[in-house]
């Protein structure tokens, strides 16, 4: 994760709305959250919250907006719980891209686009940065607005303030967090996102909301939660252009098939070669990540028209191609199982189909992706 946008790598409504309304969905949407990140009484938080108050009042935080934000605002434990288990899977390139341009993705992100298309074509007049792939980091960020979060941010900030581990920096993100309902471009109801407070469509977190968030539409707020993304892609845009993003410089391409000069990269060994331009530095700023820069492009690049990559990448460790997930995928799925999304990729959830599949069979039960596994599913 880069630190100028967002903690994390990788991660409602509007004001105006009438009162009762908006609650209702808010509480709804609160409930709906897992026990263990809703808001609880914690005495050694609400002493830590008491001093911050103190201080956030010194930075120039009204009281009315203090008294407003913590009226509801709690310790939550499933937010520490995941800052400590926070690292990743380990995904390869080609697994990545697989999910970052699964087929389903694609038909939502065409479907978002042909919605959004006077939009975004505005947005790309203002800004300089192209449809697509502002369309692309939506896609990436929240599945075209589907995923935006749903746990309170002064919340989710405060109690990671008052944890320690990173304290100045989340103390930061609190007080920017408040700095937007003091601005009133939402309320502390609706000031919602992710468990480390990445917000709206593209996640932004407070901070980088404060530096890069635009009023695109001119209603008065920056309003990168509703429902409406015009705000919040409009602010993705403010963001690569003020990062230097150089209008119509192509990202890159894989390597040796787009007759685009730039440097090669190979981020999975024995996997495709890309060749990529200063504008991919640009989209690393938004998440330092060479896969997700490439996501991002291949991603817009899909959107627009394009082919799968025409390289191949190595088997994995059980010596397994993409194919042949798909092919165990599909032969799970025909056998009623649920593997989640069909993209070649073994997770959580193909994982627990292939135990289902085993232990039906008479089998050990592994959850592994084998050869062995395939035939009999062929």
């Amino acid at each position: 994760m880069y630190l100028n946008r967002r903690f994390i790598i990788a991660s409602l409504g509007a004001i105006g709305l009438a009162g009762c309304n908006a609650n209702a969905q808010t509480t709804q949407a609160a409930s709906a959250l897992p026990s263990d990140l809703r808001p609880i009484a914690n005495a050694g938080f609400a002493n830590w919250s008491a001093s911050f108050r103190t201080r956030a009042a010194g930075a120039g935080i009204s009281a009315h907006t203090l008294d407003a934000a913590f009226a509801d605002a709690g310790y939550i434990p499933g937010v520490i719980t995941r800052d400590r288990t926070q690292i990743q899977t380990r995904r390869t390139l080609e697994e990545y891209l697989s999910i970052a341009t699964s087929d389903e993705r694609l038909t939502k992100g065409r479907q978002a686009i042909a919605r959004y298309a006077n939009t975004l074509a505005s947005i790309e007049a203002r800004y300089g940065v192209e449809a697509l792939i502002i369309a692309a980091i939506w896609g990436m960020e929240s599945q075209f607005g589907e995923k935006r979060g749903q746990i309170p941010v002064i919340s989710a900030t405060a109690t990671l303030a008052y944890d320690g581990r990173r304290r100045d920096f989340y103390e930061s993100q609190l007080l920017a967090a408040l700095r937007i309902l003091e601005r009133a471009d939402t309320t502390p109801a609706q000031l919602r996102g992710s468990w480390a407070g990445a917000m709206g469509h593209t996640q932004f977190i407070p901070t980088s909301y404060q530096a890069y968030a635009v009023d695109f539409d001119d209603d008065g707020r920056r309003d990168v939660w509703a429902d409406d993304p015009t705000d919040a892609l409009a602010s993705s845009a403010s963001y690569l252009a003020r990062n230097s993003w150089r209008t119509g410089l192509p990202w890159g391409s894989e390597a040796g098939t787009g007759g685009l000069s730039g440097r090669i990269i190979q981020p999975q060994r024995s996997g495709v070669k890309f060749a990529v331009t200063r504008n991919f530095d640009v989209l690393k700023t938004y998440n330092n990540s060479d896969l997700y820069a490439i996501g991002v492009g291949h991603l817009a690049d899909r959107l627009g028209g394009a082919g799968p990559l025409k390289g191949s990448f190595p088997p994995d460790a059980n010596g397994l191609t993409k194919s042949d997930r798909l092919a165990i995928q599909r032969g799970l799925t025909a056998r009623g199982y649920d593997v989640g999304t069909v993209d070649g990729v073994i997770g959580a959830e193909t994982e627990a189909a292939i135990r289902g599949f085993e232990a039906a069979q008479g089998l050990a039960v592994t959850g592994f992706a084998t050869r062995e596994l395939l035939n009999r599913l062929r």
